[in-house]
């Protein structure tokens, strides 16, 4: 975390000092000043009930849209479509007999939810859901709070969620909780460092880590844009910091049971299950603000009118439609795509992601400072071409190694044919390859270990 801190503001810092204008000091965050306390009550209490009314409608949409993917109707049956069925399933848990492991830790274990709930909540404060609109005769942002380093605050409160999985695993008392905490939290924190470096180009390009003002510079130009690398990378490590497919590896049923929650239940286990869903929409609702534009219409509606679908509260509907593509994206992975082995998913971060992520920062800050210096903000094409040469060499690169990587562990020729009893059991072949009639002494082995000297004798005799 310090290493994604000191980087992002050293790209912050070495922007400002190339070209001062592009975060202004008069207004580095968002302008909360005609709001009073009461009203940021509201404000949050909004959120709250959004975060909630949505994670009981992605439910519902998730299991009726891989019900589809796999021809069968989903839930159907509880209110209309079947949409009263998350708030049954709801109610039913909260019913539930709420037990504690007797070798558990009652104080760790009761927090652990408490944690992993709460922190969910607290990283959506600093998202802009729309522009300055009127709320009960004020003039105020449709956002909670922001502050001029506010990407870092969400960063800074996953690193704190990772604290419930540790905790929730470790004071359970029992062995395959630990383990799954052990893994989940090792994935988190191994993929938060790509996640950190894939923002840094965000930073370079809009010249502020507040999310504001990280929207308002996306006026004209989208970062998915010039920085399509960060975005790519960003998609996979928000879905590993979720924990869903195919990087759902914490909760492998066929090897730690239900991974750090197997031995929670009642409102605790809702308590976690709420919190990864709350940070699907936190990952989704950051991935819009930095990447897509945030709360602003599509270029093409933005230009109605002089703007008029840009204003007011029409920045909430582009925000939620945004919002929830992202979440039909988590729900086709899950539909679409068997779990990864571990072993290889933390290879991919640790070995290819943070590199290349590293690779593509440095050259986004040096194409960044020779726009700024020599071509001023008119030559956003030209950055476009020379970033994506630059990241098309570092993927070819990438990728060549990966494949040098893998033919040096295959063997480089492979017998087209095989005796399937050469080491004395039977073996099937390869692609490609065909049986040889099994020799005289692997049959003879073979009938003495079966224990049919008779067979054996025959063979002698044959012999």
């Amino acid at each position: 975390m310090s290493l994604i801190v000191s980087l992002a503001a050293g790209a912050q810092n070495g922007v400002h000092a190339i070209a001062p204008s592009l975060a202004s000091a008069d207004n580095p965050i968002a302008d909360f000043s005609d709001t009073p306390w009461w009203l940021s009550l509201i404000k949050a209490l909004l959120v709250f009930v959004f975060l909630l009314i949505n994670t009981l409608l992605v439910i519902w949409f998730e299991r009726r849209v891989i019900g589809r993917m796999q021809q069968r109707p989903g839930p159907n049956r509880t209110g209309p479509f079947g949409l009263l069925q998350t708030l049954a399933d709801g109610l039913k848990l909260a019913f539930k007999e709420d037990l504690t492991p007797k070798n558990a830790d009652k104080v760790v274990f009761l927090l652990a939810p408490m944690i992993a709930g709460a922190m969910a909540f607290i990283s959506f404060s600093i998202i802009p859901m729309g522009p300055v609109v009127s709320m009960f005769g004020h003039r105020t942002p449709l956002q909670l709070t922001d502050t001029p380093v506010a990407v870092l605050l969400v960063l800074a409160v996953a690193g704190v969620g990772v604290y419930g999985i540790i905790m929730a695993g470790w004071s359970s008392g029992s062995t395959y909780p630990l383990l799954g905490g052990l893994r989940s939290t090792a994935q988190v924190i191994s993929y938060e460092i790509a996640m950190g470096l894939s923002l840094v180009a965000v930073f370079l390009y809009s010249g502020s880590m507040s999310t504001s003002q990280i929207v308002a510079s996306q006026k004209s130009l989208w970062f998915i844009i010039p920085a399509f690398f960060s975005f790519l990378v960003y998609v996979v490590t928000m879905v590993g910091e979720t924990n869903r497919l195919p990087f759902d590896l914490a909760e492998g049923e066929g090897e730690l049971t239900g991974g750090f929650h197997t031995e929670y239940s009642s409102m605790k286990f809702a308590m976690f299950f709420l919190g990864e869903y709350v940070n699907m929409f936190t990952v989704s609702a950051l991935a819009t603000t930095m990447f897509l534009g945030g709360w602003q219409a599509p270029p093409g509606i933005a230009a109605i009118n002089d703007g008029m679908f840009n204003q007011g509260w029409w920045g909430l509907l582009w925000f939620v439609i945004k919002l929830w593509s992202f979440m039909f994206f988590f729900v086709w992975l899950r539909g679409s795509l068997p779990r990864v082995r571990y072993d290889q998913f933390m290879r991919f971060g640790w070995k290819f992601l943070i590199p290349v992520t590293l690779l593509w920062v440095v050259s986004v800050a040096f194409i960044r400072g020779a726009q700024l210096a020599f071509f001023g903000e008119s030559t956003r094409t030209a950055t476009v071409i020379v970033v994506g040469v630059i990241s098309l060499i570092a993927l070819a690169a990438a990728w060549l190694w990966e494949g040098q990587h893998e033919a040096a562990a295959v063997p480089a020729e492979r017998p087209e044919e095989i005796d399937p009893f050469a080491g004395g059991y039977p073996v099937p072949p390869m692609p490609g390859q065909r049986l040889r009639e099994p020799s005289q002494q692997a049959e003879r082995s073979l009938a003495g270990s079966t224990g049919h000297p008779e067979l054996s004798d025959q063979e002698e005799s044959r012999g």
